[in-house]
């Protein structure tokens, strides 16, 4: 069977709602992306490929609820259709602000993005016509990582990183730096998560026993579940970024009852870290029946 995106799908933690927005959905070559990747890693996970043979990744991001908030996590890729060359494949994305309305909400019903890092496929809602989307919310990103970008100039790093004029631009004043242990939000607090990008920060969502973890790009492919040695070919700091994601993956193994959510995913964008006789597997939510 082919992979397929995730729809919109929600989760209960406790009394907040954690709902995944699609936008879109890439097809690129496992090898670009992950040159690591050994072909018989890759032949075990066929499942993780569409009909053309291309790995599939998800594009999206998370609606929080609680209360009378209403939070963002990332902004997804944007309203492209474009050709990838530097992963070999072709990004299609843009129902954002649809799967939003979806949701009974407008981008004004927004009062916090927050962005877990700022590559390219996490910042594409930022602003449209040089105004933010989301122009009644608050703004947030981890510490250094607006930085990090800002300082690039030629590099080709940069090219993968927030448009200096299209998201740096209309964000100047409106975005503030948080770090690990920071509260967003009444049951909801940052957890630095850094290697992917100097910033990036993952969130913790929590309500009464219930608990999730919002992972960003610390996991983009459970081949990463099999093999912690296969990074994304973007990774800031590869060798910190294992590190990072050895961490967190430890923790959610040991804690079965902590929903991970990652917006790259396929079948289910919300599942559980398990260990296997040999490895530790991602389990999806839809395998398991919950939606």
């Amino acid at each position: 069977m082919s992979a397929e995106a995730p729809p919109r799908e929600t989760i209960s933690v406790g009394d907040i709602s954690v709902t995944y927005l699609p936008d879109g959905e890439a097809s690129v070559s496992e090898t670009a992306l992950f040159p690591a990747g050994t072909p018989e890693l890759w032949n075990a996970h066929r499942e993780l490929f569409d009909a053309d043979g291309k790995l599939l990744l998800s594009l999206g991001t998370f609606l929080i609820r609680t209360g009378d908030r209403k939070i963002l996590v990332d902004l997804g890729f944007g309203d492209h259709t474009v050709d990838f060359p530097a992963a070999d494949g072709v990004f299609r994305s843009g129902q954002l602000l649809t799967s939003l309305r979806e949701e009974g909400l407008a981008p004004e019903d927004i009062d916090t993005v927050f962005y877990t890092h700022m590559h390219i496929d996490h910042v594409g809602w930022t602003a449209q016509n040089d105004a933010l989307t989301f122009g009644n919310a608050r703004h947030l990103v981890g510490e250094g990582e607006v930085e990090y970008w800002q300082s690039l100039g030629d590099n080709p790093m940069a090219a993968v990183g927030p448009d200096p004029d299209g998201v740096l631009a209309p964000l100047e004043g409106r975005i503030d730096a948080v770090s690990d242990g920071s509260v967003i939000a009444p049951g909801i607090s940052v957890v630095a998560t850094p290697g992917h990008t100097p910033g990036h920060c993952s969130l913790v969502v929590s309500s009464g026993q219930d608990r999730a973890l919002l992972l960003g790009d610390v996991l983009h492919c459970p081949v990463q579940l099999a093999d912690n040695e296969v990074s994304l070919v973007f990774e800031v700091d590869a060798e910190l970024g294992k590190k990072t994601r050895a961490r967190i993956l430890g923790e959610l193994e040991g804690d079965p009852d902590t929903v991970a959510a990652q917006c790259h995913l396929t079948g289910s964008a919300f599942g559980r870290v398990l260990r296997g006789r040999s490895r530790r597997t991602w389990t999806s939510l839809a395998s398991q029946g919950v939606s």
